[in-house]
């Protein structure tokens, strides 16, 4: 009979994979807490998510272990974490390993707490007998559990260290900051020595930062475009469009299904780690779309739709939310669903087999394992001058023509697990990258989702009838956790975006409540920062704030955006002299670090440049705004009512079917009836 522990009346796909282990686990919360300080024991939280590799790999060898799990359940309460569902909980104990690894951290993520809560030691995943210079899992817990029997002293006086630490990191930021009278803190020579500290690290051969592993690094791309538009500046344009290029023609692509991994492994984009998370794709999408906007590049169209099209057909859920992630292994084996024997292709293809597999990098002997990633080493025009193919038309329907025959082949195998509970913050994330496909393309078909998942959203993730209060995590009808800092900070920035599109005022209005509602919820008014969690969440030992960005950007960076832009739709100078509060509190950190600090720094686009607003009026507005929308403007904030984005400006009245206001500094130009000139006066 089938052993079966707490976590089977879980929601978390993550959950349930280990609700079968002969593991005694307990999903994170009060009743596993209690248990260990009723026993005396030390906890064991084990924190990873259903899409990670190596948190696979340590179940199959160790959780599923009787012998050890015999032991676990011995000598400590052992706590499984999905850090999707609870990322505060990943974040407290993912700073107490890397204070314990020397920075190194990741998933699996392994810690071991005293009953309350406090950690003394951790690591990631450790093998079931000794190898790559680790200790064995079963060593570790032997270890831990004599230590913690025979030298409770040094395990208290360690345990009281780390939570020192990690409690002193948290005061970093808490200089007491005075608004400077008379003088502009942040200005145009601020903002370019972030780009000289930014560009330092530009990888000039295949685009992006760094070296390997390779990850997307969205944020800081995104300041090479606002700092284009600002400077004219051609090395960030140029950076921007390398590394999408890249990345759109890389392996780290999937040139079949649409949709980009979430790291690779290598510096030239090509062996992607195969995992394929919806907040990615969702920042990639958005981003592809400015640049498409300032580049009208027909790969990054492409890239978008395609991507679209693959969340719409594998992630999307009956109601209209998105699912969270897709695994990278199938059949217990990392990439296997996405790679190819040429063999197989020809075999698929026939005569269409030997162009393709020139394009897409296709040999007998492989490009990784003895397989074979699809990429693009060459971009079309010059793979179509070197094998002499003249018409591109033609050349584009041979190559979708055969994408088609091998996804419908791919589409047999076993498919990588998903992960399918639904994330509020994952998903505005997308509602955004859906508005910004919508400026940039005009398909309508992207506004309609976009309202659609957002109203989802405000439908299934509500905490009660009639509450602002929101969950974190959705699946099967039940909503979960109480919301953290990143699902408010995104979901407003979703409603403006909204609003931008649609010139909805309810969208606006609904924003500026959330916004007073996080102010009220999550401020800690004497730091002018946000809490990662409300004060209602109490299973836990300490309220962070989370500043770096990380894989995502960082909640109080798009709390301070938001801050910013409500604060001129609403004419409201109370949230802009708060987000500047916020922006003079990590000031130093920004040029220094912008890799790290990548979102604060566009947020800063809006301190050191002139805003700008347009506002559109007559009876005719629908196509002007659309046409103003698909253009890559800085600062610059297009609106139809005049009680809106230009409340407080002296805008002139106007007569006929179309009229344009621009408005600089405060002070609006007669009306226009042309886009064309109106962006001359911008």
């Amino acid at each position: 009979m089938k052993t079966t522990n707490r976590l089977i009346h879980e929601t978390s796909p993550y959950l349930l994979q280990h609700a079968h282990n002969p593991v005694d686990w307990y999903p994170w919360g009060q009743e596993a807490l209690d248990k260990a300080k009723a026993t005396d024991k030390p906890i064991l939280v084990s924190i990873g998510y259903s899409a990670c590799h190596w948190c696979h790999v340590m179940e199959r060898e160790s959780f599923e272990n009787e012998t050890i799990a015999a032991f676990m359940n011995e000598h400590f309460i052992n706590i499984k974490v999905d850090r999707e569902e609870r990322p505060d909980v990943d974040s407290i104990y993912m700073e107490a390993v890397q204070l314990v690894q020397n920075g190194q951290g990741g998933w699996p993520l392994n810690c071991f707490l005293m009953p309350d809560g406090r950690p003394f030691f951790g690591g990631t995943y450790f093998p079931p007998n000794p190898a790559y210079q680790r200790a064995s899992w079963i060593q570790v817990l032997q270890n831990l559990s004599k230590a913690y029997q025979e030298r409770r002293e040094d395990v208290e006086a360690q345990a009281n260290q780390l939570i020192g630490y990690i409690q002193k990191a948290q005061t970093q930021f808490s200089n007491t900051i005075a608004l400077p009278k008379g003088e502009q803190p942040f200005d145009p020579s601020f903002i370019k020595n972030t780009f000289e500290s930014l560009s330092k690290n530009f990888d000039e051969e295949n685009g992006g930062f760094g070296g390997a592993p390779k990850f997307p690094g969205t944020m800081p791309l995104q300041f090479c475009w606002n700092y284009y538009l600002a400077e004219g500046e051609a090395a960030a344009l140029e950076h921007l469009v390398r590394s999408l290029d890249k990345m759109s023609n890389g392996g780290i692509y999937d040139h079949l299904g649409g949709g980009f991994s979430r790291y690779t492994v290598d510096e030239r984009w090509l062996v992607p780690h195969f995992e394929k998370m919806l907040y990615d794709n969702a920042l990639l999408v958005g981003l592809l779309a400015d640049t498409y906007r300032l580049t009208g590049k027909p790969l990054y169209k492409q890239r978008i739709e395609e991507t679209f099209a693959w969340l719409e057909r594998e992630m999307l859920s009956d109601e209209g939310g998105f699912y969270a992630a897709l695994d990278a292994d199938s059949e217990g084996v990392e990439g296997k669903f996405y790679v190819w024997d040429q063999a197989e292709i020809i075999a698929l293809l026939g005569e269409d087999s030997a162009l393709f597999c020139a394009f897409y990098d296709v040999s007998e002997r492989g490009n990784w394992e003895e397989k074979n990633i699809l990429n693009i080493p060459v971009d079309k025009a010059s793979f179509m001058e070197q094998h002499s193919v003249e018409n591109e038309a033609e050349f584009e329907t041979y190559l979708l023509d055969c994408r088609t025959k091998l996804l419908a082949e791919r589409s047999k195998r076993v498919r990588p697990g998903l992960d399918d509970k639904i994330l509020l913050d994952w998903n505005m994330m997308l509602v955004t990258a859906y508005c910004k496909a919508y400026k940039a393309l005009g398909i309508e078909a992207y506004k309609k989702r976009a309202l659609k998942a957002l109203v989802f959203a405000l439908k299934s993730f509500r905490m009660e009838e009639g509450s602002l209060h929101l969950c974190h995590s959705y699946k099967n009808g039940q909503a979960k956790h109480h919301a953290f800092l990143d699902d408010y900070a995104f979901l407003i920035e979703a409603l403006i975006e909204v609003h931008t599109i649609t010139q909805d005022t309810s969208y606006s209005d609904l924003a500026k409540e959330y916004l007073d509602f996080v102010n009220n919820e999550f401020l800690d008014h004497q730091q002018h920062l946000y809490y990662f969690t409300s004060a209602k969440q109490e299973d836990i030992i300490i309220h962070k704030k989370a500043i770096y960005d990380g894989a995502t950007p960082s909640g109080n960076a798009v709390m301070l955006h938001n801050l910013q832009r409500l604060g001129i739709l609403f004419d409201a100078p109370q949230y802009r002299t708060q987000a500047l509060k916020m922006a003079l509190v990590v000031q130093d950190k920004v040029s220094e670090y912008p890799s790290s600090f990548g979102q604060w720094a566009n947020a800063l686009f809006l301190e050191a440049y002139p805003l700008k607003t347009i506002a559109v009026m007559g009876t005719e507005t629908a196509s002007t705004v659309q046409t103003l929308l698909g253009k890559a403007l800085l600062n610059t904030f297009i609106s139809t009512e005049k009680t809106k984005a230009v409340r407080g400006l002296a805008v002139p009245s106007t007569t006929g079917e179309i009229s344009i206001v621009v408005c600089k500094d405060y002070t609006c130009n007669l009306p226009v009836d042309t886009v064309e000139a109106a962006l001359e006066l911008l």
